[in-house]
């Protein structure tokens, strides 16, 4: 027990001096600064929503061709004796121009006859009636008031007249014939191809080459339904002095340079592609060699070309960057006085690669429209809210009345985290 005992009372000493000193320590102590600030939320990219109207424009693609293109073929047949030196594969030709005129001696003989044979029928025709008015007045000194047709010589009148109706559209037949020794030009335009020259026999309906008028050029240009609609076009729509169409901007390279061309939309096509499901719309460009041409550069037939077509209009409505819509309706708007996001649902009229159309009653003309991917958001998210201005720099936005530490502004840790994001 005596040896117990100093044991006993050296560890009370202890657990009392060290119970003193963690007292002392504890009150002695200061307390930590508890934060006024809270936890800085998600970093966030913001774009201000502005005011616009909205314009529609449906942008497709399609070849140029000819109105107007046909295969040069005689009538008759005949050896070539003259080629136009413009019938040649590119050349100008001209309305009423002579491309190819055949050997016609075999036609102006032909002609000859014709007329030959016509002066004989003038002639038997005129015997006849001489013989006719014989036969009456030989009737009329016997006395005989009845007689027949026969005697009095009208059947062979008839007969003579005939004949020389028929002498006559012989001359015609031939003349037309010669006249067809020469191929004109049913146009102006150019010549695709020739395939044939001089000295060559050529059979009617044999093809000479082809050409097309340059006069309008077209563009069948397929698009959706939708699209239709965005352009306020009905189906089997042609267009009138009263109902203009659509304007529509073409453009495409020529030469390693990008050409741009105007026409319109003049026609849609009556039905509906049933493999496609799309519809053709035809697009026009009156003189494209003349005043139509983009600085003396023809829209050609057989240039592919992009063509932009100018729908109809929606005015004043809210634009925003078409990354801050999701789920199809709701924008997520940065609230700059709380650095919290907002989420909407607003009434999306368009949108595309340029941006997304819409009308809100909630989001005005300047709000942030938020174009950071977000995980999980939700209204009322903390964020921190960042806004590249015009000159590069990233403005932090910060909640109103809060200032940095040192009692600055957020305009002046703007460059801060400018220069942060260029590091």
């Amino acid at each position: 027990m005596s040896r117990i005992f100093p044991i006993i009372v050296t560890l009370a000493m202890a657990l009392i001096v060290g119970g003193g000193a963690f007292f002392t320590i504890q009150v002695m102590t200061p307390k930590p600064e508890q934060a006024e600030e809270a936890p800085a939320g998600l970093s966030v990219f913001g774009e201000p929503v502005v005011r616009d109207d909205l314009v529609f424009k449906v942008d497709v693609q399609g070849e140029v061709r000819p109105q107007r293109e046909i295969d040069v073929a005689p009538q008759i047949s005949g050896r070539i004796s003259f080629v136009s030196p413009d019938f040649i594969d590119g050349g100008f030709i001209r309305r009423g121009q002579t491309l190819i005129r055949l050997e016609s001696a075999d036609y102006e003989l032909g002609v000859v006859r014709a007329r030959s044979g016509v002066a004989s029928a003038e002639q038997a025709l005129i015997r006849e009636q001489a013989e006719a008015e014989i036969a009456i007045q030989d009737l009329e000194n016997l006395g005989i008031t009845e007689s027949s047709p026969l005697a009095r010589r009208e059947p062979q009148l008839a007969d003579a007249r005939a004949q020389l109706a028929s002498a006559e559209a012989q001359l015609a037949d031939a003349e037309l014939a010669l006249s067809r020794t020469a191929v004109i030009a049913p146009f102006t335009g150019r010549v695709r191809m020739k395939s044939v020259d001089v000295g060559q026999f050529i059979s009617p309906g044999q093809s000479l080459g082809q050409i097309f008028a340059t006069d309008i050029v077209e563009v069948v240009l397929p698009i959706t339904g939708e699209q239709l609609g965005q352009l306020d076009l009905p189906i089997a729509f042609a267009e009138t002095p009263g109902n203009p169409g659509p304007e529509v901007i073409f453009t495409g390279p020529v030469a390693g340079e990008v050409r741009e061309w105007r026409g319109r939309i003049t026609r849609t096509s009556a039905a509906v592609n049933s493999q496609t499901r799309l519809i053709n719309v035809i697009a026009e460009l009156k003189d494209p060699y003349g005043t139509g041409a983009d600085d003396g550069v023809p829209m050609a037939p057989g240039l592919f070309v992009d063509a932009s077509i100018i729908g109809s209009e929606v005015n004043d409505l809210l634009v925003a960057p078409r990354g801050s819509i999701r789920s199809g309706n709701k924008i997520y708007i940065g609230d700059k006085a709380t650095s919290q996001l907002r989420i909407f649902d607003v009434d999306l009229i368009y949108s595309d690669p340029d941006g997304a159309w819409f009308r809100s009653d909630q989001v005005n003309v300047g709000d942030l429209a938020i174009v950071s991917p977000i995980q999980a958001a939700f209204d009322g998210m903390s964020i921190t809210l960042l806004e590249r201005m015009p000159d590069g720099t990233i403005f932090e936005h910060e909640p109103d009345g809060v200032t940095g530490g040192d009692g600055s502004s957020s305009e002046v840790n703007a460059a801060i985290v400018s220069g942060s994001e260029e590091q």
